[in-house]
């Protein structure tokens, strides 16, 4: 069982969650964690990234607890909980540690990292899972990452993919950027780690990305309201020839990350590497 007193000073347990003394400002909507835990039991995009994720933090695996940072709803911890590998889920939203609480994780902590006065060299993992774009100094946070990550020390991380797929989802959902694997790459070797894994994956939606999210908002076409209620339609797939097609191609795409074989692009990326 996690020491709190091994990794921080300044937490404190109240109602089962570790709370911080003071709470920094983030790049996130207040709806964003209620919104989410709608819809990530029967998303197809939460359902393989989280496989996705798994494959590649079974590949990599940690010497240690998984600290899941900006981990949201738990739905990620919760996963990698089931597959036998130990977390601890930190987000700065009461909400999210109150949603996070009824996936009955064992350690829930309401903090950014900043706040959390976590100790230098404390921790054996992380993974920060779409949170990165939601960072004004990137670098900077990858640098606080690298502080408290012990020698050798693992960090996993997915973020969106490719500017040129921006569109008013971005813009809502708190986003400041997206990548490719090169910058975020290039990123985590500037704060001092080594790459031991990256890859896109969701292969097949930068198209109708592109056509259904990208050009409707280039061309100032779908209107604010419908916004929201779109972001919940795309994560639901309606229609079964499509289902099943869909299906398919992310089976094979998450038997591609599972033998550690790489994919040239996709709408998102994924990662691992290790603190040197």
């Amino acid at each position: 069982m996690l020491n709190i007193s091994e990794i921080s000073d300044i937490l404190e347990l109240r109602d089962g969650v570790w709370h911080s003394k003071t709470k920094s400002d983030i790049s996130y909507p207040d709806c964003g964690n209620e919104l989410c835990f709608q819809i990530e039991d029967n998303s197809f995009w939460f359902k393989h990234r989280n496989n996705c994720i798994l494959e590649l933090v079974n590949n990599f695996p940690p010497d240690g607890e998984v600290f899941d940072i900006g981990g949201g709803n738990g739905f990620v911890a919760a996963a990698l909980e089931k597959k036998g590998f130990r977390t601890v889920l930190v987000d700065p939203g009461p909400v999210a540690a109150k949603n996070a609480a009824k996936r009955d994780l064992p350690v829930i902590i309401c903090s950014t990292l900043k706040d959390s006065g976590f100790k230098k060299e404390s921790i054996s993992a992380i993974g920060i899972f779409d949170v990165l774009e939601h960072i004004h100094d990137d670098l900077d946070f990858l640098n606080q990452i690298r502080y408290v990550l012990k020698e050798n020390g693992r960090i996993y991380l997915s973020v969106p993919a490719f500017n040129f797929l921006w569109s008013d989802e971005d813009r809502i959902s708190g986003h400041l950027r997206r990548y490719t694997e090169r910058s975020v790459s290039g990123l985590l070797k500037s704060a001092g780690f080594r790459i031991e894994y990256s890859s896109y994956y969701f292969f097949c939606l930068p198209i109708p990305v592109l056509f259904l999210k990208v050009l409707p908002y280039k061309l100032g076409i779908l209107k604010k309201e419908n916004i929201l209620k779109n972001i919940t339609k795309a994560h639901q797939v309606r229609h079964k020839l499509i289902d099943t097609i869909v299906e398919k191609l992310l089976r094979k795409e998450l038997g591609f990350i599972k033998s550690g074989k790489k994919i040239s692009f996709g709408g998102s990326i994924l990662l691992a590497a290790t603190r040197v």
